[in-house]
């Protein structure tokens, strides 16, 4: 028996207790990872202001003394145009089906558009209950949010969905969001140990911070190529006066060699710009030294490929 199958049988939970899991879905760079941060209280996944920053589906879980939530964060839905985006897509669509309840997320500082209308249309073929939220509604005129309401209220007519205004950045209206979502929620008791933040295995984390520090830091034309392998992570035990730390060594993947040559840059000063940030996260994440050494691959139209998808954790399946 597995620790945390002891975990299930031991947890005890009030009768009243909520329990499930909770899937947000949303175009590209509405905010997704960036609330579901804010909602956990802990950097889970990484954000940046690139669309499509986020490629697997990754779980944070949220507990209360009234419930436990398992927010499963999923790629924007878009318009693919490789077989990666196809799969993304694949995996973010394949969620709804997966799960307790559904988190719609909208930019409530813009007008809807026909992805918007698009994804709503998917979802009301749902039988799945849906909670909206209005994200970026700091970000809306106070003369103005009146009419951004209207226009949101015209797209979900026929839904009866309740709408939550909210920012991912300051917090506004993410409390009483946390509460509905709970509410929707079957009854059921904890799924996963009550400090449990993700259950990603590390290796996930730590090549995600450093894809994040690359769409951070470059130019428009090298974020989506890349993507990052963790080589090996070795712990470095304590010696005479050097304290003990963890050695991570990845390696970033490109499609171009010009790719190569900006993520390098001038004396590899980039390279150790996109290291320096990604080491940092990387010590908050373990709460130690980190040794961080990075390579540069190229590998043509990688994202494309069935077997180097395979290779990369982008399989097809759940991901």
């Amino acid at each position: 028996m597995n620790p945390q199958t002891d975990f299930m049988l031991q947890a005890q939970a009030p009768d009243d207790y909520r329990s499930g899991f909770i899937a947000l879905i949303g175009r590209p760079n509405v905010g997704k990872s960036t609330l579901l941060n804010k909602l956990v209280g802990e950097k889970v996944a990484i954000t940046s202001p690139v669309a499509q920053t986020t490629r697997n589906r990754l779980r944070a879980i949220l507990t209360t003394a009234e419930s436990q939530m398992v927010l499963v964060d999923t790629p924007g839905i878009h318009k693919p145009h490789h077989l990666l985006g196809e799969r993304l897509v694949h995996s973010a669509r394949s969620a709804i089906g997966e799960v307790d309840l559904v988190l719609l997320l909208l930019e409530g500082c813009e007008r809807p558009g026909r992805g918007d209308a698009f994804i709503v249309n998917l979802l009301r073929q749902q039988s799945l209950p849906v909670l909206v939220a209005l994200n970026k509604w700091d970000l809306v005129a106070a003369d103005h949010q009146d009419q951004a309401a209207a226009s949101y209220d015209e797209l979900l007519a026929e839904t009866h969905w309740p709408v939550h205004r909210c920012s991912a950045i300051s917090g506004e209206g993410c409390p009483e969001l946390s509460v509905a979502m709970a509410e929707q929620l079957p009854l059921g008791p904890q799924l996963y140990p009550p400090d449990m933040v993700t259950d990603q295995p590390e290796r996930v984390l730590l090549g995600e911070l450093i894809r994040e520090q690359v769409l951070l830091h470059t130019r428009e034309e090298v974020p989506h190529s890349v993507a990052v392998t963790i080589d090996r992570v070795e712990d470095i035990p304590p010696k005479g006066k050097n304290p003990g730390r963890t050695a991570v060594l990845a390696t970033v993947l490109v499609e171009r060699k010009s790719q190569k040559g900006i993520l390098i840059g001038k004396g590899g000063a980039m390279l150790k710009t996109i290291g320096q940030g990604a080491r940092l996260q990387m010590q908050t994440l373990i709460d130690g030294s980190v040794y961080l050494e990075l390579f540069v691959k190229v590998v043509p139209d990688w994202r494309s490929k069935p077997h180097r998808l395979a290779e990369l954790g982008y399989g097809g399946g759940d991901f």
